[in-house]
């Protein structure tokens, strides 16, 4: 198959009404701090157990189209021996990849960071592509402030995203484009909005210049609100709103889907606001649905915590979660649904 017809394949399995990704690809300190919160060690056979157990859940593949995974998850096996890219797929889920290494900050542009991680990335991913994955996600963070994020760093961080998506394309992977504006501080939701359209502008501009192909590429972006600091909470409708008029004003319509990052929301603000925007979305051109990590998995770890005893309660939590976030990408959820 060539890298065209992968690519198409791929997305044709990522983007299916009714179903969104799992984020389990939390790093090494991201993951030691979401065990600590239940008091279980960060230990490579717990992290194993976890991830397996997640994908383990029966028929989680009603609700879940993609799962993107960590470096190690792709040589992890279950109990039984099943690679877990391979019980993915089994799940009718397709295995991706984080492929970033992380952030630092941006020298010249004081309170901005850059992400690491594109040297030797095509080889990693031919790597990765062989171990079972095909997408990959990669990262860039912005934090608001007065002054940030500044002009270089929104150029310097669209130009790292267009250089991962086009080497990702030329090597048959779908990637995952991830310009997350954090929620931390305490700006307003108009602020939020204005550097979101400001971001995403200089992301698609990027892309276009790196020759990316818009309908072989996913968008995970960040949903317009305020900061978590704000003292006015903005309401579903107000999120929905601002962030279908920023996205019609930034994503070109042949960007197939777009799957928000839950980013700080908790799980049920997450499935309320994604299910404003479906319902407000009229005719918009791409599938609006989600790619959550803690939104999905938070009440999910804290049932398991690391006991055997609890999987079956554990993963009961993620499909609850999973149903629900597949309602609300439909515009078919109600806060009713959380106490069935």
């Amino acid at each position: 198959m060539n890298t065209h017809n992968e690519l198409q394949s791929t997305i044709a399995d990522l983007v299916v009404k009714g179903k969104g990704i799992l984020a389990a690809d939390e790093s090494a300190p991201t993951i030691a701090k979401r065990f600590k919160a239940v008091n279980l060690e960060s230990t490579e056979e717990n992290r194993r157990a976890y991830r397996s157990m997640l994908l383990e859940t029966p028929n989680i593949g009603d609700y879940i189209s993609g799962v993107i995974l960590f470096e190690e998850s792709l040589t992890h096996t279950t109990d039984n021996g099943i690679p877990l890219p391979q019980l993915a797929a089994q799940q009718g889920i397709v295995a991706g990849i984080k492929v970033d290494k992380g952030f630092l900050p941006l020298a010249g542009a004081a309170g901005d960071n850059i992400t690491q991680g594109l040297d030797g990335l095509a080889e990693r991913l031919l790597l990765y592509k062989e171990q079972g994955a095909r997408f990959a996600k990669w990262r860039e963070v912005y934090a608001i402030s007065p002054t940030n994020p500044t002009c270089l760093g929104i150029e310097a961080n669209a130009e790292t995203l267009a250089r991962y998506a086009a080497i990702c394309q030329s090597v048959g992977m779908v990637p995952i484009v991830e310009p997350e504006v954090l929620l931390d501080g305490s700006h307003s939701i108009d602020r939020c909005y204005e550097v979101i359209e400001a971001v995403q502008h200089a992301v698609f501009h990027a892309l276009y210049r790196h020759g990316v192909i818009f309908e072989t590429m996913l968008l995970k972006p960040s949903m317009v609100i305020q900061g978590k600091d704000h003292p006015m909470k903005a309401t579903p409708e107000e999120i929905a709103e601002k962030t279908l008029k920023e996205l019609r004003r930034t994503v070109p319509a042949a960007v197939p889907s777009i799957n928000f990052l839950s980013g700080g929301q908790t799980p049920a603000e997450a499935t309320a606001n994604l299910n404003a925007i479906n319902s407000m979305a009229g005719n918009a051109p791409w599938l609006l649905s989600f790619s959550y990590a803690r939104a999905l998995q938070e009440p999910v770890l804290q049932s398991w915590a690391g006991k055997a005893e609890n999987v079956t309660a554990a993963q009961a939590e993620l499909y609850k979660r999973a149903k629900l976030n597949g309602a609300a990408q439909l515009g078919q959820y109600s806060s009713d649904m959380e106490n069935n």
